[in-house]
């Protein structure tokens, strides 16, 4: 019912389809009565002479019927056809529209490859289940009910017969559909999960080949297999036994009709061209219940599959902004923490009461031990997580009086974990930003230190950046700092920026982007704290707090935790 609701803006198209599917059932109906006359003349011209001329009337009548019964049947498959593909274009739409409004702890919590799995199976599933079978469950609707009511009206004995040897083979059939149900909505669920760990395994294979795990990766795997092969086996085991089953429904009405038309012969209720007419109706009667059953598991199948797309466009949404209409343009860089308080988890505070005030230009490095919290007020700042106390505001706005998309162009961002598209290096350099000239690309290269090495590539800043590419960890993460330097934001962050190159190349990076934060607000995360001596302000993070404050000498001077976290690097260092 959800996707019939989805699919009302096709419901004209939709319409004409299930009319055109009507139709063309109909003229199928009207064949067997013409048979019968047709069949009455040429028995009653066996004693007298056949009327060619009226059979051969009724013969055309019959081709005409049912070439435009065929005809209907190719508009109306056609018209289908379009629809089916507009609604699975849409799905697919609003899906990857979703992503761009739910929040980053949905993704936290849900697998890469099990989201994928709804944008390509399950949509797929709906699109080709809307292809084949609602036109056939329209037209199998329309001729079970016409032949139903046209065996009626020719002899309701023979009628009853049909009907009876029917009636037992829809009890069967949906007993099977209400147990098979659950098998469906089961088999679309491990094919998600089976999908998640192929996609988390593939793309983590150094690491399992490093630690050895492909024996736990494949029993992993095994077990996920086996389940996913249980539900579907059980799910196509019983939708399997509906389309013998209505063969046998078939084969037994064929039995009543004969056996009732038998002894009506027999008594003169009836004549000859009935029983052939009859035999028309009873086929056309016992056809659609396989048609029905066909359609009935797939079905069942775009059922389990539109629960899982439904779900996903029903989860809860980033708060809509459109109302908001405080903005930022021209930024002095100021930036407030107000006693920030957030947690993951509402119980689990992981921020307690963060206060700091950057000045404009300010170079501000956050330090601490792993999971002080450093990343997470990083997160804060872009507005990637709501906080749940306190304020964080720039230029003396509050930030949740901006629409994200407003705090996101106010930031230029170099995360640890590096991002690269399939496109060109030029390309991914420029992501996003409109009216970018190849020597602003060449000149962000050059301050990284990368020019030289993407000239020496075949193609230059052009070649494409595949799973071919042999860039090392270190070069990609060039490439989104240049990718940065680009963006020309006002203010900047950067997320362990240098934690993939040498030592060689940190120093000139740091020189670029001491040019590059000049005049700027930023903001550093840093492990290696010799890479931030000359930031203006370092705030020592530990359990979520600012436990220190002050320059890289006050800081030294006063030997306290940061004292202890500089000192330690030097003595593992010896």
């Amino acid at each position: 019912m959800r996707l019939a609701g989805y699919c009302r803006t096709w419901l004209p198209a939709v319409i004409a389809a299930m009319v055109l599917a009507m139709a063309g059932s109909i003229l199928n109906l009207i064949g067997p009565g013409r048979v019968a006359e047709m069949t009455r003349l040429m028995t009653e011209g066996l004693m007298t002479g056949i009327d060619v001329e009226a059979v051969a009337r009724i013969a055309l009548l019959l081709a005409v019927l049912y070439g435009l019964g065929w005809l209907f049947s190719i508009v109306q498959g056609q018209i289908m056809a379009a629809v089916t593909q507009r609604v699975s274009r849409s799905l697919r739409t609003d899906i990857s529209q979703k992503f761009d409004r739910l929040p980053l702890n949905y993704f936290d919590t849900t697998s890469t490859g099990n989201i994928l799995s709804r944008v390509t199976n399950d949509v797929d599933t709906i699109g080709q289940t809307l292809n084949q079978s609602v036109g056939t469950l329209v037209t199998a609707c329309a001729m079970f009910l016409g032949s139903l009511i046209m065996m009626f009206y020719t002899n309701w004995v023979m009628a009853l017969a049909a009907v009876l040897a029917a009636v037992s083979g829809f009890g069967l059939m949906m007993l099977i559909v209400s147990r098979s149900q659950g098998f469906f909505r089961q088999q679309q669920m491990e094919l998600g999960a089976l999908n998640g760990h192929i996609e988390e395994t593939y793309s983590g294979h150094t690491v399992v080949k490093a630690y050895g795990g492909e024996a736990d990766a494949k029993e992993q795997f095994r077990r996920m297999n086996r389940r996913l092969y249980d539900s579907a086996w059980k799910s196509q085991f019983l939708s399997g036994l509906m389309q013998p089953l209505m063969g046998f429904v078939g084969n037994l009405g064929y039995v009543a009709v004969c056996v009732a038309g038998a002894v009506l012969t027999l008594n003169g209720a009836i004549g000859f061209d009935v029983i052939v007419a009859f035999m028309l109706y009873v086929r056309l009667f016992t056809q659609p219940l396989s048609q029905l059953a066909q359609a009935a598991t797939s079905l069942q199948s775009a059922a389990a599959a539109s629960e899982r797309v439904f779900t996903f466009l029903d989860e809860e949404e980033l708060t809509d902004e459109s109302g908001k209409t405080a903005r930022l343009d021209q930024v002095e860089g100021r930036v407030d923490f107000d006693h920030v308080r957030f947690g993951y988890d509402p119980a689990k505070p992981v921020i307690h009461g963060f206060s700091a005030n950057v000045k404009s230009g300010q170079k501000i490095a956050i330090v601490g031990p792993t999971g002080a919290g450093k990343t997470t007020m990083v997160n804060l700042l872009m507005r990637f997580y709501e906080t749940q106390g306190g304020q964080i505001r720039i230029d003396g706005v509050p930030i949740g009086e901006l629409t994200r998309e407003n705090v996101h162009n106010l930031f230029c961002m170099v995360l640890q974990d590096t991002w690269l598209f399939e496109g060109t290096i030029r390309e991914n350099i420029v992501y996003a930003k409109q009216g970018v000239t190849d020597e602003q690309v060449s000149a962000a290269c050059k301050a990284v230190g990368l020019h030289r090495f993407i000239l020496s590539l075949p193609q230059g800043y052009d070649t494409v950046l595949d799973d071919n590419a042999s860039l090392s960890a270190g070069q990609r993460q060039l490439v989104t700092i240049a990718r940065a330097m680009v963006e020309d934001a006002p203010m900047l962050i950067l997320d362990e920026a240098t934690s993939s190159v040498d030592t060689r190349t940190e120093v000139l990076i740091q020189a670029a982007m001491d040019k590059l934060m000049a005049g700027r607000t930023s903001f550093v995360i840093a492990h290696r704290l010799s890479t931030i001596k000359n930031a203006d302000l370092i705030l020592v993070m530990k359990d979520g707090d600012i436990i220190e404050s002050g320059t890289h000498r006050e800081l030294l001077d006063w030997g306290g935790f940061y004292a202890q976290l500089y000192n330690s690097q030097f003595e593992q260092a010896s």
